[in-house]
């Protein structure tokens, strides 16, 4: 059986669940989240937790349990606390700032880059060098993140670019190392 997929999900006071057919629907102080899951798998509301069940150790069955599992705890846990993705950048005259809406970003190309934010993140730009991408849905945060990180990704010599805070960069010598 899976190790994450049969821990229970803890539900905090504040955060109201609803299951109907195949959609889980998480309301809490921050925000709602839907999310549709399989037909096959199994979610049941106990008191203040939720537990994940599969209806047989089939392949697909093992792979979904885990996932459907952690996939709910990440739910609850963005409508409590939500998720942030820090971002810097490395580099003379790379910086970040907001225009409006829009993220302008000027990372060494002729041109400043401008990009739109979806729906449901929130940018913040403390310092000219750091990006804070915030938000409810951890899917969607880690993937605007990506998103901006892949304007200008870190390259190994000099080590510029748009890095993840947390990020190590490996290091090559120049071509004059032996």
């Amino acid at each position: 059986m899976s190790r994450i997929g049969r821990l229970p999900i803890q539900i905090p006071a504040g955060v109201e669940v609803t299951l109907t057919d195949n959609e889980i629907t998480v309301k809490g102080p921050k925000g709602t989240l839907t999310r549709t899951i399989h037909a096959d798998i199994k979610v049941e509301m106990e008191e203040n937790q939720m537990v994940v069940t599969r209806p047989s150790d089939h392949r697909t069955h093992r792979s979904l349990h885990g996932t459907t599992r952690s996939n709910i705890a990440n739910m609850v846990e963005g409508v409590t606390k939500g998720f942030t993705k820090v971002l810097e950048l490395v580099g003379v005259g790379y910086r970040a700032q907001m225009k409006g809406s829009k993220l302008v970003l000027n990372v060494g190309y002729s041109l400043p880059v401008e990009m739109d934010l979806p729906e449901g993140i929130d940018l913040e730009v403390p310092k000219q060098t750091e990006i804070h991408v915030k938000g409810i849905n951890k899917e969607l945060v880690g993937a605007t993140a990506a998103n901006i990180r892949s304007v200008r990704e870190p390259e190994p010599y000099k080590g510029k670019g748009i890095k993840y805070s947390d990020e190590r960069i490996r290091r090559k010598e120049g071509k004059t190392g032996k």
